[in-house]
């Protein structure tokens, strides 16, 4: 995997577990209370923060996971049993 390739598909997974990480430990406002924005489903005590260092965590482990994957040589597709025939 080059460099390029790299950062998009890390860039991916980040996107990806973004979406997966959000809503871990969201507890909604039932009552509504102007603190909060006034809206019952509004987040309360939402750290933006704590979710992108998790979201980079987790990414990062996941691409370390799929770099791995790349480089074995059982799931090549230039040589091996996966190998696409020439023609």
């Amino acid at each position: 995997m080059g460099l390029i390739s790299g950062i998009v598909v890390y860039f991916l997974i980040w996107w990806t577990a973004l979406f997966c990480v959000l809503p871990i430990g969201v507890r909604p406002d039932v009552t509504g209370e102007q603190t909060t924005g006034g809206w019952r489903g509004a987040p309360v005590g939402f750290s933006l923060w704590h979710k992108l260092a998790g979201t980079t965590v987790l990414a990062a482990i996941l691409w370390l996971g799929v770099y791995w994957i790349t480089l074995q040589e059982w799931a090549s597709f230039r040589e091996g049993w996966l190998a696409i025939p020439e023609r």
